[in-house]
């Protein structure tokens, strides 16, 4: 039993190592990763028999955008969303009829932003993590597959396989949607299958899902094991930074966890006091790379404003002013694609302001599969 535990020890403890090695490997990404367009648009059905269903389908819809933006807790709490959007018409900058009786309807992002700060509330920007979904499906009668990001070339008697391929994958990005969360499947092209298989997946053998995740432009991997014709449990694995976790139940819950769990990481509370933090960044070797990292300053949605301070070098300081302090901007930047050095750990600024130090690495650009929502 003892050599058993060890073993198993060591297996997490390689699944951990290939995990930090991937996410260290990630290429730089302005701001925090993939920007949501549809962030601030929803469908909504209207209620034909309501005295102004418009209103209310505005209303509807406002409601699903904050529970993406602010979270569904705010979302549920009609009196409050009330309070702070008496007319939600006054923040609606598109609407056009949909199929079914339903209203498509577009917002005013910053006007929306605006209103949440004011009043306390959290905010989670346009930019957001990217998941890449390695997902098994057993589907009984010895029929097994990997969910793809398109369509496998297959048989004429595999139609069945693909119809119900495309809607598990359809089903997961109309979730992530709803959510906010950016998701996105793997190409399972020859690279991939070379390094991947459904008995990978499905025996929990996450090291080689992690191997194979590299070249991906991703942020963190959710990987599934669901039998739909069987009573079990769907089982799920997800890996961000160096933390693990693991759930059992159906895709929505699942994908609310992710989504819940990023926005505790990434969204700003209005009310989160002002910090200025001192940031040195290496390896700034030419205008492309000075360029790169302005861009990424300024997507980071914690900093509210940043100035350069000096420059020596290839090492440029900034003076910036952050909300949440020192320690989530520091999670924020290693997320953003900067590697941290020690430095200056433990040190402050001359006017005793928190400094951080971080390294600028330029990586070229890994494969994005199809169909990210």
């Amino acid at each position: 039993m003892v050599r058993n535990l060890n073993v198993e020890s060591i297996r997490h403890a390689l699944i951990y190592a290939l995990a930090a090695l991937f996410f260290s490997l990630l290429p730089w990404r302005p701001a925090a990763a993939v920007d949501v367009p549809t962030l601030y648009t929803a469908q909504v059905a209207m209620d034909k028999e309501s005295d102004n269903p418009r209103e209310d389908a505005y209303r509807a819809a406002l409601a699903e955008i904050i529970g993406r933006v602010s979270g569904f807790e705010l979302s549920n709490n009609p009196a409050a969303i009330d309070e702070m959007f008496p007319v939600p018409a006054a923040y609606v900058i598109q609407f056009r009829p949909g199929q079914n009786d339903s209203l498509w309807v577009s917002f005013d992002d910053k006007a929306i932003e605006r209103v949440l700060r004011a009043n306390g509330e959290t905010v989670w920007g346009r930019e957001r993590p990217l998941t890449l979904v390695w997902l098994a499906v057993d589907w009984g009668g010895g029929e097994r597959e990997i969910i793809a990001a398109g369509e496998p070339e297959r048989s004429q008697q595999e139609g069945r396989s693909i119809d119900r391929n495309r809607l598990l994958r359809e089903r997961l990005l109309e979730i992530a949607q709803q959510r906010g969360l950016p998701i996105a499947f793997p190409l399972l092209d020859t690279m991939d299958l070379q390094g991947v298989t459904f008995s990978d997946i499905w025996g929990g053998f996450d090291d080689r899902i992690v191997d194979a995740s590299r070249r991906y432009d991703a942020d963190s991997i959710l990987i599934g094991r669901i039998r739909p014709s069987s009573s079990q449990q769907n089982r799920w694995t997800y890996l961000f930074g160096m933390v693990e976790r693991t759930w059992t139940g159906p895709p929505e819950g699942v994908v609310g966890q992710i989504a819940d769990l990023l926005a505790a990481e990434f969204a700003v509370g209005g009310d989160a006091p002002l910090e200025r933090v001192a940031l040195n960044i290496s390896g700034i070797e030419n205008v492309n790379a000075y360029g790169s990292v302005q861009a990424l300053l300024s997507g980071v949605n914690l900093i509210e404003h940043y100035k350069i301070s000096a420059v020596s070098g290839d090492v440029v300081s900034y003076e910036v002013d952050v909300r949440g302090g020192a320690e989530r901007l520091r999670r924020a930047l290693r997320f953003a694609g900067l590697l941290e050095t020690d430095a200056s750990s433990g040190m402050r600024g001359f006017d005793d302001t928190p400094m951080l130090d971080f390294f600028y690495a330029a990586n070229d650009k890994m494969t994005r599969p199809p169909n990210v929502f």
